[in-house]
């Protein structure tokens, strides 16, 4: 195998990342808080231990709500209201275990920060019944993908509601929230912060025309299209040291059409290229993740055939165009692309960086079924692990009941998506609570005979009777009177 995949890399900012693996954002790092939001406990740290053991050049984390009242699935880490001594022990705890207590080669360790925006549900998004999200114009997520079928709209309709469009005033304090959220970082012995401008979230609803009809600032007009996320690095940069690593997470899925990966228009292509162009040429970022799927459209999720290999061509091509293009531009600093999707064997990975298509690699649900990869990866370089065609094969195979399970729900495409998330939540506390019990043992081996519905049962059944109990009920007379209303109507 080719060695470079543990050759250093210096990041823009002066810091170093000691291999190009990445441990990159999964959704369901967050599905072990309460139910409400909080702060990382046990769960998380058995976790993260995990991946701290083996080597990833850098460890981000699941997205970290700058705000309580726009949660996701309602169990995420939230950036708390101040940001005292009490506030911060558990971050700091969160950063000490992804360090791992050793500075030689130690994983680079990064909070990723997030805001829902109109992608906030009902019932679990930290808000008020009926209290509306906010979100750059008030259009609810859906709308731009009608023929559902009656089912899936009325799911959409009952889970995410029409979006408050925001105010000068809102966009300052969303914007405030995000520095928090980095102080927040900085405070706790972090190394930088990841931006979550993808997947729909709110920053990527300002980039995006399907969610951003404004005619202000903060159109979706070249030079208007990044301002808010501008706007934000900018203030960061201003609060914390120069060797901070910034990163930003970008949503190519929302440059592709509406048939799939396969039918990027030119120009979506050209229309993400510019705003990747403009964000190089700030001077200020270290690092660009390039990743893909919204709600709407939930590729980020899925795991079908079909899919997977359309995502792979996609990303490939897509990926080496713009390392291409950062280096015929000279800017005074050029971040580094992390590449996240398709990874998932040996080969890929000795491919994507002897091709030049990333200067990182991202692993996320890979990380989960193989934590100790960058090891193995080691190992096979020093010649240590026997010689057979492991580098041919996934390095993690994935589970193929959820993908059944997946296909019993073809109609609410979300839903089947979520059969995939619940499957690796479960694992993911397979594990954390093996390192919670003995942090020398190896996790317990991956249970392929789990099924997706069963999955999706214990990831749900899973709560504190104590703080949990009374919004868990609220929720199930919620969703009990939203199914007899379509069972009788």
């Amino acid at each position: 195998m080719d060695c470079n995949v543990f050759t250093p890399v210096e990041l823009p900012c002066g810091r170093t990342v000691e291999n190009r693996l990445v441990k990159v954002f999964l959704h369901l790092n967050n599905h072990m808080s309460n139910f409400s939001g909080g702060p990382p406990n046990v769960f998380h740290y058995g976790m993260y231990s995990e991946w701290a053991k083996h080597g990833w050049g850098m460890i981000i984390t699941g997205n970290v709500q700058v705000s309580p009242h726009h949660l996701t699935l309602g169990r995420d880490i939230v950036v708390p209201a101040t940001l005292n001594e009490e506030d911060l022990k558990p971050f700091e705890k969160l950063a000490q275990v992804i360090h791992g207590g050793v500075d030689d080669r130690r994983s680079l360790a990064i909070m990723q920060l997030s805001h829902a925006g109109r992608q906030s549900p009902n019932f679990i998004g930290g808000r008020s019944p009926f209290v509306a999200p906010l979100a750059p114009s008030p259009i609810r997520v859906g709308e731009s993908r009608p023929g559902r079928g009656m089912i899936a709209d009325f799911i959409f309709h009952s889970l995410f509601q029409v979006p408050k469009g925001m105010t000068t005033a809102d966009i300052l304090y969303v914007q405030s929230s995000f520095v928090r959220g980095a102080l927040l970082a900085h405070k706790s012995g972090f190394d930088g912060v990841q931006l979550h401008a993808a997947h729909g979230y709110l920053l990527a609803q300002f980039m995006n025309p399907k969610s951003n009809i404004r005619n202000d600032e903060y159109s979706v007009a070249l030079e208007n299209a990044s301002r808010m996320l501008f706007e934000i690095v900018e203030a960061i940069r201003k609060v914390v040291p120069t060797t901070f690593v910034i990163g930003i997470k970008i949503n190519s899925a929302d440059y592709v059409t509406s048939g799939g990966f396969e039918e990027v228009s030119q120009h979506g292509e050209q229309r993400i290229l510019d705003h990747i162009r403009s964000i190089a040429n700030w001077g200020i970022i270290d690092f660009i993740e390039i990743s893909g799927g919204d709600y709407e459209k939930p590729d980020f999720l899925t795991s079908g055939r079909s899919e997977k290999l359309n995502r792979q061509a996609f990303f490939a091509r897509f990926s080496q165009t713009v390392m291409k293009d950062l280096r015929s531009v000279p800017f005074s600093s050029t971040p580094l692309i992390l590449l996240t999707g398709g990874l998932r064997s040996l080969s890929h990975i000795q491919i994507a960086l002897a091709s030049r298509h990333a200067d990182l690699l991202g692993i996320g649900r890979g990380a989960v079924l193989c934590p100790d990869l960058p090891k193995i990866l080691r190992l096979k370089t020093q010649n240590i692990a026997p010689p057979n065609t492991w580098d041919e094969k996934p390095f993690a195979h994935e589970p193929e009941a959820l993908l059944r399970a997946s296909n019993w729900i073809p109609s609410v495409k979300l839903i089947g998506a979520g059969v995939g998330t619940a499957w690796y939540t479960i694992r993911m506390r397979d594990i954390a609570i093996s390192q919670i019990k003995d942090p020398s043992v190896e996790p317990p081996p991956v249970d392929y005979g789990r099924g997706g519905l069963t999955a999706v049962f214990k990831m749900w059944a899973w709560f504190d009777f104590c703080t949990d109990l009374p919004r868990v009920l609220g929720i199930f007379l919620a969703l009990t009177v939203a199914i007899g209303f379509l069972c009788y109507h």
